[in-house]
């Protein structure tokens, strides 16, 4: 969620012996860092980090588990594949803080209330985390990211003291929708992300499965407690905001949003091939219009079946951005009347739109325009007798 230098991965990496010997001090404070939005794709869901404070030697740590390197071999087709890793490296908090200064995102501290032995377990487990052969994991936007590890460390040095709230009911939501909530005003990426997410993103998130998101992570575990002594206290306290920065906002207006701007483009394309008669114009409208389709067919494919990203899986798009498109494609280009293929997108085309009407979780509004174009111009190859739409009747 946070991207980094990769010459920050090995600064300031405290040795084993060093860190026991730190731990010591009751002076060190372990606080929770939760950062906002910002305007970049991968930063948009914010991000979180624990930082490491020992006044007595002025150490003032950050350890992030968000970082990856843009300059990674085959950086661009791990990342599609789901194989890229994302590791944990350490910095200063005042070079951390003056990151997020630069990029206007607000961000907050809470001191995570732990004892003597928490702090210590802690504290080995990180720098058991860092070492270089354990640095590295393999990112997962649900189930284990910079939020998910930073949960998992503390449910493990807490163990049975750490109490969560009973869940609220109103709070489950899909993972889908959990996510769509720091996308909403990006209509167009919003658009694009409902394109590729599957059906496991309509998976019900609980309380720890809300948690892969930095900000809600920071509200659940505000309202944490744990156990001492017979008392309850809170998991984190004295939240301070260091930085103070409005997250940001892309309201979209009604006029460029893809529903309007897809719906009429689909009227243009619609009177288009009710005035133009010429069939060569024509063709060369659908070679146009299948490339476009057979693309995003491609796309399907690869994200059902040649990705490790288990969100994409079961992507029910694949229905109306079949395979047989590109076949349909092929038949356009070499004026072959392969009927079945036209038939087949078009009657899915027709069952993605009732799918749509009662399972609209998975889709979005805007895809009913595109849905249309592709049954008009699979219906016109079809071969269906008393079609009006046929090309045959040129």
């Amino acid at each position: 969620m946070k991207k980094g230098l990769l010459g920050l991965v090995v600064l300031l990496i405290f040795s084993l012996n060093n860190l026991k010997s730190q731990t010591i001090s009751p002076e060190i404070r372990i606080f929770l860092i939760t950062c906002g939005p910002g305007t970049e794709t991968y930063s948009m869901y914010g991000h979180s980090a624990i930082r490491v404070l020992i006044p007595e030697n002025n150490t003032d740590i950050v350890y992030n588990w968000g970082v990856f390197d843009f300059e990674a071999p085959h950086f661009v087709w791990k990342f599609a594949r789901g194989r890229l890793n994302y590791m944990l490296a350490a910095t200063t908090f005042d070079n951390f803080r003056e990151e997020y200064l630069h990029d206007e995102r607000w961000m907050d501290i809470q001191e995570i209330n732990l004892d003597s032995e928490e702090k210590i377990r802690l504290l080995q487990l990180i720098n058991e985390n860092i070492k270089p052969e354990n640095a590295k994991y393999l990112y997962d936007f649900f189930y284990d990211n910079c939020s998910t590890r930073i949960r998992d460390l503390i449910e493990k040095v807490t163990g049975n003291a750490l109490i969560y709230p009973p869940d609220d009911p109103r709070k489950v939501i899909s993972y889908r929708n959990m996510a769509r909530k720091y996308h909403r005003h990006y209509a167009w990426l919003n658009l694009g992300i409902d394109l590729l997410l599957g059906t496991p993103s309509e998976k019900k998130a609980d309380m720890r499965g809300r948690m892969f998101l930095p900000v809600e992570m920071q509200e659940e575990l505000s309202d944490a407690v744990v156990r001492r002594s017979g008392k309850m206290i809170p998991l984190l306290s004295n939240p301070t905001r260091i930085l103070d920065f409005n997250s940001p906002q892309n309201n979209t207006t009604f006029f460029t949003s893809p529903l309007f701007v897809l719906s009429v483009l689909t009227i243009v394309i619609f009177l288009f091939y009710g005035v133009v008669r010429n069939r060569t114009v024509v063709k060369a409208a659908d070679i146009l219009l299948f490339s476009f389709f057979s693309l995003l067919a491609l796309l399907m494919i690869f994200a059902n079946f040649f990705t490790d990203h288990s969100q994409l899986k079961w992507n029910l798009n694949i229905i109306w951005l079949s395979p047989f498109i590109v076949f349909c494609l092929m038949a356009v280009v070499m004026n072959k009347k392969w009927y079945f293929c036209f038939r087949a997108v078009f009657f899915l085309c027709m069952t993605a739109l009732l799918i749509q009407v009662f399972f609209s979780q998975g889709f979005n509004t805007a895809f009913m325009p595109l849905i249309l174009i592709l049954a008009h111009r699979s219906s016109a190859y079809s071969g269906i007798a008393g079609n009006p739409l046929s090309v045959e009747s040129f």
